[in-house]
């Protein structure tokens, strides 16, 4: 092609700067300009982005020229001009995608796909922050990317065209919806029941309930309107049902309108489901796992597997049978009936195995041969009802369409003890065949559009079908016949309104006494009624072997998606896969085994209703599986297959189930407790995988809505609840505070575990985020009922604010604040101290409730996990090591002597590297275990069952009563049940006894159970001069001694140091410091062995009490006890003794 440099195409002042011209530079200018007048939309621009001439730049196609655009695109035709991404005036630049020239990706299906997918390669997009950050960097971009870019490829590769190469490189056999869906589905509803039971199943119902029956399988729903159907079967049913069948109707047709309707509402909802995103292999198990989660996906797929399996056997029994007739008519039988079915049958199964093993190439193209046999024999069949009968066909009850024939057989007659439920068992596993298609999901081109289109087509084909062939039969052949061609009328003879009598054979002996022709009688029906016998008994043949290697193929396919999800893990062997296909050549193994198993059943009648309950549960799981998707309301449910109804699929789910318990109770029974069973075990299991399935949006919705219920409840002090903020920055370094915290939070309130990080915002966001998931897993693997939240902040105190205002939801919102003492605030920087006590004064402002924690050997275990990772990684590193050496040594062994020798050495060497290598660890490790021994047991205390013994409460100050509630909900608590309460209070000295009873009547009334009442009379005395000494020489570096310096050198401390302690401070709080330095006396000598204190948090008045003088209190109030809780409450009540 040729191409134009016109000067003006750039300098149009109206034109929009992502839009290119396409020129043509063999033509005339002037040709070109007569051309655009008048042919061009006049062009609107609401906004310009820039006034530079240059950077306008648009894409319009002239008349003539979109097809040559359009082939230069196609066919990918390269100019000899040279690319750059950022080169704006050379003449191909304006050929370039929109957004190659930035950071900033265009919208490109390779950034949504799974890693690891087979229809082409993950793309990982520009991260925000590389977008926001980085936006003039400039990126490298080779010349042939940036001339596949021009020629309309993407540069990681077509989703078709890497699919396409992926199937050449490993052989892939894919099929589209003909050959992978309408076919098999076709060949196995048209399986069994169509040539060797149908007529049964009508000289049993009748033709109506026939229609039924085949309602609840196909299209019918779709062809009538739904509503009009569902209650005229319904109607239908119950009369049926009310009168035990003895309604007049023609019940056959009403057993076929079941069935379809059954079919057509699970096929509607099968093809929401697999257009609502990629299908992979596992077909009805791959639908119901994905939607409704592991739990029911792994219940219902080993059910739906093993349904196959049995499903192989009946068809293949179907099948025998077949053979033994004829075995049986040419008097051949090699044992008897029911023992040649079995040999018949296994060797059936065992050649349908070599074909499933060969491949499924080889098995489709057999599929696609009995197809055609099937069709041939059907149409045989319909041939032969019109070609004239003969004396032979009529004493065996064929006498071509009679209107009395008709009459006869509309209307039910059941036999030896059936019933149109028994009737529907045994003719609905021909409705199984729907999801013969979806069941190789991982064999097809386009799941999405061929699963919905094939069954759909199919269930429409199949149940014309068995409509045409039920009441072809039904108005051809009488229900009883003699075959004897003699048993004809006697004249005279009364023929109480038989049609066999009213057109000359008297059948009447067959009342008293069994005949073996009829519809009731003989099986082989269709074969007698077809133009050419053999052609039907190859129909049969095709129609039994196409099903049976149908579900031969399904049940491992299904099997091996199961088992590679790995939902149970002892199943993980049958998850391997052979060969170009992946063929489960272990699946079909043990589907061959189970097969086997019921073959030697050789009972037809007794296999179809066990295989109808496995294949109902399954169909009831699909519906329920669509209505669940469109009940959780979640954005990602978005089938493109738009006709369906979350009800109707309900409805066909509820159908499911009561057809279920009416065609065998007790088999329903069983079926939905095996399921319940395994249901229960994968929920045990919690299987590790995460499909965005719709149990998971209905978690959201019940807890949004739950939230938002909740907020019009009032609070109610009867209903308070500790909900707390927990400060333990990673959860795994506390896990002494979580702990604790978690211990009367557990299944009684909220906990969230925060983490503040401080520093630059970027590197403090990055590794908030990356953590955020991890840490949030470490809770849940520990079981710990708690969330993870975490901020970055400018400082630890802005952190904090943040948490206690935004953290929680509506009512289920923190009320209570636990943090850590900190241990090293002698040595912290002032900062830091100011910033600790600032979170106090910040959580008393926003009226929260607070608990400073202290243990002897504090929170941190963070240098023992370092430790231990790295020795964990020197471990790795050393068992590396030593298979290397191995493998070394085994390929020098296979050299000769030399080789032996220098294995020799090797193996002194490594042993002698190994040993001083696993000295070293263990020095290691029995340093770090010495020096963390203390540590590592004060981070797990809480953990541990406390043995009997006390929980000490120091409720000195009334904050409302979260210090009694505290202890009080730890002693619910199995961990803690076996320790008392003890209560400490003040009080005078002249009304101990008084005071005793006071707190023993408000406790009663609380409902709150102590050990002893201690009222402590000598809080307000002076301590000890030891104690008093100890407590001056802490806080002596902290103090300013204002009053020992002139008073400009005090103000200019002050101003420099408005942190440290002055002397007027220390002198009007010295009563205070005295009660603080008195209570760990009386600590000391009361409740040293307790096993937790609970203690009245003091509180510092804001602005007055410095940090410092603050700390010291705290200090020397907790020191050298045990594990202490200093709690104080929002002075709000959290105790009531009302009801």
């Amino acid at each position: 092609m040729s191409m134009n440099n016109s000067p003006n195409v750039f300098l149009d002042p109206n034109a929009n700067r992502f839009q290119v011209n396409i020129i043509n530079e063999s033509h005339d200018n002037n040709e070109t300009s007569q051309e655009d007048v008048g042919s061009e939309p006049p062009h609107y621009e609401e906004t310009s982005f820039t006034d530079e001439a240059h950077n306008r730049l648009r894409i319009s196609y002239r008349p003539g020229k979109r097809e040559l655009y359009d082939n230069f695109l196609q066919n990918g035709e390269k100019t000899e001009a040279s690319l750059h991404p950022y080169d704006t005036h050379t003449k191909m630049y304006y050929l370039q995608t929109f957004g190659h020239n930035t950071v900033d990706p265009v919208p490109k299906i390779d950034y949504y796909r799974n890693t690891g997918s087979v229809s082409g390669n993950k793309l990982s997009r520009p991260s925000l922050l590389e977008i926001h950050e980085q936006l003039a960097k400039n990126i490298a971009v080779s010349t042939s990317s940036v001339e596949r870019v021009a020629n309309g490829e993407s540069t990681a590769g077509d989703e078709t065209a890497v699919s396409k190469e992926e199937e050449n490189k490993t052989g892939f056999v894919k099929f589209g919806w003909v050959k992978g869906v309408l076919v098999r589905c076709m060949l196995n509803i048209w399986g069994v029941m169509l040539f060797i039971r149908l007529s049964w199943i009508v000289g049993q119902a009748g033709i109506v309930k026939y229609f039924i029956f085949l309602l609840l399988t196909g299209l019918g729903v779709i062809i009538i309107l739904l509503a009009t159907m569902v209650t005229s079967i319904t109607g239908l049913s119950t009369s049926a049902i009310a009168t035990n069948g003895f309604v007049r109707g023609g019940l056959g047709i009403i057993v076929i309108g079941l069935s379809v309707v059954v079919t057509t509402l699970t096929g509607v909802s099968m093809s929401a489901i697999c257009t609502n995103g990629v299908v992979r292999g596992g077909g009805a198990y791959y639908l119901i796992s994905r939607s409704l989660g592991p739990e029911f996906g792994g219940s219902i797929g080993l059910i739906f597997a093993f349904a196959n399996a049995v499903a192989v056997a009946m068809y293949v029994v179907g099948f025998a049978e077949t053979v033994v007739q004829l075995l049986k008519e040419s008097d051949t039988l090699m044992v008897d009936e029911s023992n040649d079915i079995r040999i018949i049958g296994t060797i059936t199964v065992v050649c349908l195995l070599g074909i499933s093993v060969a491949g499924m190439e080889w098995e489709a193209k057999a599929q696609v041969i009995l197809l055609i046999v099937l069709l041939v024999a059907i149409a045989n069949f319909f041939i032969g009802t019109v070609i004239p009968t003969n004396n032979e066909k009529k004493a065996r009850g064929f006498f071509n369409y009679q209107a009395s024939i008709f009459a006869e057989n509309f209307g039910p007659d059941f036999r030896s003890g059936e019933g149109f439920f028994s009737v529907f068992a045994i003719f609905f596993p021909a409705a199984t065949g729907i999801l013969a298609g979806a069941n190789i999901s991982g064999d097809l081109k386009d799941p999405q559009v061929a699963i919905p289109k094939g069954t759909m087509l199919a269930i429409l084909i199949t149940t014309v079908a068995y409509i045409g062939v039920a009441i072809c039969a039904a108005s051809c052949v009488v229900r009883d016949a003699t075959g004897n061609i003699n048993d004809t009328v006697v004249p005279g003879m009364s023929c109480n309104g038989s049609s066999a009598c009213s057109l000359g054979y008297d059948f009447s002996r067959c009342a008293s006494q069994p005949c073996d022709y009829g519809l009731m009688n003989n099986f082989q029906v269709m074969s007698m009624v077809s133009g050419f016998a053999p052609l039907i008994t190859a129909g049969i043949f095709s129609a039994t072997l196409s099903s049976a290697l149908a579900s031969l193929v399904s049940a491992p396919k299904v099997f091996q998606a199961l088992c590679k999800d790995n939902v149970y893990k002892g199943l993980h062997f049958f998850a391997k896969g052979y060969g170009k296909n992946n063929e489960p050549i272990r699946g079909y193994v043990l589907t061959f085994v189970i097969a086997m198993a019921f073959i030697l059943i050789a009972e037809l009648n007794t296999i179809a209703p066990i295989i109808s309950n496995f294949f109902l549960a399954s169909y009831a799981l699909i519906n329920f599986s669509c209505f669940h998707a469109s009940y959780a309301k979640s954005p990602g449910w978005r089938p493109a297959f738009r006709y369906y109804n979350m009800w109707v699929s309900l409805f066909g789910a509820l159908l499911c189930c009561g057809v279920m318990f009416v065609i065998n109770w007790w088999a329903a029974l069983i079926t939905y407790a095996i399921e319940l069973f395994l249901y229960i075990y994968v929920t045990y299991k919690k299987p590790e995988v995460n499909w965005g399935s719709s149990t998971q949006a209905l978690y959201y919705i019940n807890a949004l809505d739950s939230a938002l219920a909740l907020t019009t409840v009032e609070d109610h002090v009867k209903n308070f609840r500790p909900q707390c903020i927990a400060l333990t920055g990673a959860p795994m370094i506390r896990p002494a505070l979580l702990d604790i915290t978690h211990t009367f939070t557990k299944n009684n309130g909220l906990c969230i575990c925060c983490e503040v990080y401080t520093g630059p915002r970027k590197l403090c966001v990055k590794e908030m985020n990356s953590g955020m998931a991890k840490k949030q897993a470490w809770l849940t693997k520990n079981k710990r009922k708690a969330f993870y939240a975490a901020v970055a902040a400018d400082s630890f105190r802005d952190g904090v604010k943040s948490l206690l205002q935004a953290s929680g939801l509506g009512r289920m919102k923190p009320n209570t604040l636990v943090i850590g003492f900190k241990k090293d605030w002698r040595n912290a920087a002032a900062t830091q101290v100011e910033n600790y006590v600032g979170v106090i004064h910040d959580v008393f402002d926003f009226e929260l409730g607070m608990i400073i924690v202290r243990i002897s050997q504090g929170f941190d275990i963070s240098q023992v996990l370092q430790v231990q990772e790295e020795l964990e990684k020197l471990e790795q590193e050393r068992l590396a090591l030593e298979a290397t050496i191995r493998e070394n040594d085994f390929e020098e062994g296979r050299r000769g002597i030399c080789g032996f020798f220098r294995k020799a050495s090797t193996l002194n060497i490594s042993k002698h590297e190994t040993k001083k290598g696993s000295t070293i660890n263990t020095i290691q490790s029995m340093h770090v275990g010495e020096f963390n021994q203390k540590l590592l047991e004060a981070s797990t205390q809480f953990k541990k069952k406390q043995g009997k013994g006390t929980i000490d409460i120091w409720w000195l100050f009334d904050d409302g009563g979260l210090t009694i509630l505290i202890p009080y909900i730890l002693t619910i608590r199995k961990k803690w049940k076996n320790c008392k309460l003890r209560i400490f209070t003040g009080g005078k000295v002249n009304r101990i006894e008084e005071e005793k009873l006071v707190m023993a009547s408000l406790l009663s009334k609380f409902r709150i159970k102590f050990a002893d009442i201690n009222i402590i009379c000598d809080i307000n005395i002076k301590p000890n001069k030891e104690s008093w000494k100890f407590f001056e020489e802490m806080i002596e570096p902290y103090r300013l001694h204002e009053s020992c310096k002139d008073i400009t050198t005090a103000e200019k401390l002050k101003r420099e140091t408005p942190w440290k302690i002055t002397d007027a401070e220390l002198e009007a709080f010295k009563e205070k410091s005295y009660r603080q330095v008195r209570l760990n006396e009386l600590l000391q000598e009361h409740s040293r062995a307790a096993n937790l204190i609970v203690l009245s948090l003091p509180v510092a008045r804001k602005g007055v009490v410095s940090d410092y003088l603050y700390m010291a209190w705290l200090e020397i109030l907790s020191k050298n006890l045990p594990p202490v809780l200093m709690v104080r409450g929002n002075h709000k009540n959290v105790l009531t003794f009302y009801s």
